[in-house]
């Protein structure tokens, strides 16, 4: 709705009514005080009141032919582009219920002929001051809702910022690309969304938690960081007590997200699930994995489609130190790790959807140059530890 005295110079009234001489009076009474336009009929109301210059107030008539103005009214407050332009029935209906009636169709105001001019434009000066006054609240509610979105906006990009950088500061100390970050993220997604059909999972897994799970994913490994170059890049296999060191990553990544949020000082639901997903997506459902040993249901729900969507992508990419196997071997083993190493419910939907696996793993896949420059990121501290 245009503000008031905006374009030109006076508000504008629309008068609404089929006999001429009626039409002559209004005019005169509102023409030092306002600009006007004239409908003779509740149709040609209508188009005034849609058009791109409406009206400020509409001065309306009841007994008209074709539409009446109880009807123009009821159109009016129908259509979502007139519905705040305010409504003065003046008309020569007086009875007590004609006027409930008007009143209970939106309008603002009954006024009955033969009018008092000074009382017309007393009750149009108050019904302008109050639409006036609507508009500006309207007006301020719409910047606040536009400030509220645009600092959200702001912050849900701060916090995308601050994971793709923490995520990429692991990714430069480790043997995987970048790419690893992006599957992962995506395997996990589309797992919950075929996981949420389940009952047992439908409560937790809403839109807003799977959003956030696929923000988070990137932080599974952030723990990495501290784990020294001899033990994060020794392409063979670890000696026990090098794996134990390996194992902390997931306590260390922990910790880290932990200390994050006690600086931040209140509890964050993505940093919850950040620290449920680093801690523990190397726990397994029979309780031999790490590092609580946790078991069962036990382990969160988000560690346990990480854990699934991990070991995939561990098996089927290609590292600088080896090849990937292809996705039938890699199914194998997650079938052999049904109620052992995974929810069995969560392998069973991941054989679902299979092709999407495959299709996120091609769309992302790592290719020569990316483990070429991969190999020579991690040259020099090859080169230190040797």
């Amino acid at each position: 709705m245009k503000a008031l005295n905006s374009k030109h110079g006076k508000p504008t009234i629309l008068v609404v009514d089929d006999t001429p001489d009626n039409i002559d009076l209004l005019r005169a009474v509102l023409e030092n005080d306002y600009r006007t336009k004239i409908a003779v009929n509740g149709e040609r109301a209508l188009k005034i009141a849609a058009g791109a210059d409406q009206p400020d107030l509409i001065l309306l008539d009841i007994m008209m032919p074709g539409m009446s103005g109880y009807d123009v009214c009821r159109a009016l407050k129908a259509d979502p582009a007139t519905v705040d332009i305010p409504v003065m029935f003046v008309t020569a209906m007086s009875e007590v219920a004609d006027e409930q009636l008007g009143l209970s169709l939106g309008a603002v105001d009954y006024i009955t002929k033969p009018i008092s001019a000074p009382i017309v434009l007393a009750r149009i000066k108050t019904q302008l001051a109050m639409k006036r006054m609507q508009d500006f609240l309207r007006d301020q509610n719409h910047y606040l809702e536009t400030e509220v979105e645009r600092r959200v906006q702001e912050i849900k990009a701060l916090q995308d910022v601050t994971i793709h950088a923490m995520a990429s500061l692991a990714e430069t100390r480790d043997s995987e690309t970048g790419n690893h970050i992006r599957r992962t993220s995506h395997y996990l997604k589309a797992l919950a969304e075929k996981v949420r059909e389940l009952p047992r999972f439908r409560d937790f897994l809403t839109d807003k938690t799977i959003e956030m799970l696929f923000k988070t994913a990137p932080l599974h490994d952030i723990g990495k960081v501290g784990i020294p170059d001899h033990i994060l890049l020794k392409p063979g296999r670890f000696e026990p007590h090098e794996m134990a060191i390996m194992k902390t990553h997931t306590t260390l990544g922990y910790n880290a997200i932990l200390s994050a949020e006690r600086e931040l000082g209140i509890e964050v639901d993505f940093l919850r699930l950040a620290k449920e997903i680093a801690y523990s997506h190397h726990e397994k459902w029979d309780g031999s994995g790490y590092p609580q040993g946790l078991a069962g249901e036990d382990i969160p729900i988000a560690a346990r489609l990480m854990a699934l969507a991990d070991v995939y992508d561990a098996l089927i990419s290609r590292r600088v130190y080896k090849t990937g196997m292809d996705h039938a071997h890699a199914v194998q083993i997650i079938v052999e790790g049904r109620g052992t190493h995974f929810d069995a419910e969560i392998v069973d939907a991941f054989l679902q959807i299979q092709d999407q696996f495959i299709a996120i793993s091609n769309r992302y896949a790592d290719g020569v140059s990316e483990i070429a420059a991969k190999q020579k990121q991690l040259a020099p501290m090859a080169e230190t530890i040797s």
